[in-house]
């Protein structure tokens, strides 16, 4: 078995050569690997700020800085586990959501058909719906993780069904998603009318807002979150703005009141031994960002994701319905 892995750093400096995910591979292939990274460059659904067409490309390049391949918390080196490449990104028609939403699911179907665990990279959050679409045609209704600022379950916008405030509406009406073991985590926008508020409520899904986050502790987050999810296969979306500003203001909607860095490390952390079989982060918009933090911060969770993977193989853990 071929076992790609990054370059090594110590004998590389980190700031040469070209920038691919943790300096990993840019192999486009679907053997001898555990996980794909892949970007999605596609912000044509965005409602105001638009950029995360970029998130991809300014994630990979502070990958270099911010993504190490030990995992000290978990106690878990990942490429002594895991093989994985940089896919490099699927196709999109800027301005054509159908288009490019056929691209993506299409392009992501043999991942999950070989069950490789795609990691993709954002774009803003329409993507994660033909994500998922590819998803629920190999493994039918998954359970959703979504740590968001927003709800994001908004029936349609402008008079059209796609945008990045509308995925999880159409996830769960299109049976991509199974909103009795689905959570929303750090949710606090204001909202246009009550309307908003009980979308994700009247489809189903479990709603965890920030204001509760900041009264619990990470444990007791992590255990709501388990106790929804149980050991269905789940999906796990990452939506930037779910950190507070002051964290991540490098994408189109910020909202204050978020969580900080420190115990969103420690919620991810928790969640290592389910049942994850596919994971994004989205909203990177790095020009709203001149400091790079919001990339660098995002770098740094899809390695957290990737000692999920690392962490279940070495533990061997084996799932049960």
């Amino acid at each position: 078995m071929v076992r790609y892995q990054p370059q090594n750093s110590l004998k590389s400096p980190r700031f040469s050569g070209i920038k691919t995910f943790m300096r990993l591979p840019h192999v486009q292939t679907t053997e001898d690997v555990d996980f794909v990274i892949v970007g999605l460059p596609f912000d044509s659904c965005a409602s105001y700020r638009p950029g995360s067409r970029f998130g991809p490309s300014s994630i990979r390049e502070m990958s270099c800085l911010a993504a190490k391949p030990y995992n000290p918390e978990l106690e878990v080196g990942i490429f002594d586990y895991c093989s994985g490449v940089d896919f490099g990104d699927l196709g999109s028609v800027p301005c054509y959501i159908e288009e490019s939403f056929d691209l993506i699911t299409e392009g992501m179907i043999p991942f999950f058909q070989k069950g490789i665990v795609p990691v993709a990279m954002g774009g803003d959050h329409s993507v994660t719906l033909p994500e998922l679409r590819a998803c629920a045609k190999i493994n039918g209704p998954v359970a959703l993780i979504h740590f968001d600022a927003h709800y994001d379950t908004i029936p349609e916008y402008f008079g059209k069904p796609y945008s990045h405030g509308t995925p999880f509406y159409h996830a769960a009406k299109e049976g991509l998603v199974d909103p009795s073991h689905s959570i929303q985590v750090g949710i606090r926008e204001n909202l246009y009318s009550d309307e908003d508020l009980n979308n994700s409520r009247n489809l189903g899904y479990e709603v965890l807002k920030a204001v509760q986050c900041h009264q619990m502790t990470s444990d007791e987050i992590v255990a709501q979150i388990k106790s929804r999810v149980g050991n269905h296969k789940a999906f796990l979306t990452f939506d930037i703005d779910f950190l507070d500003p002051a964290s991540a203001p490098g994408t189109g909607t910020p909202v204050l009141g978020g969580l900080n860095t420190a115990k969103t490390l420690e919620i991810i952390r928790g969640l290592a031994d389910l049942n994850i079989i596919g994971y994004d982060l989205v909203e990177v918009a790095p020009q709203y960002d001149p400091s790079g933090i919001t990339a660098i911060t995002g770098a740094g969770l899809l390695c957290e994701f990737l000692g999920h993977l690392a962490h279940k193989k070495k533990n061997n853990i084996v799932y049960q319905r």
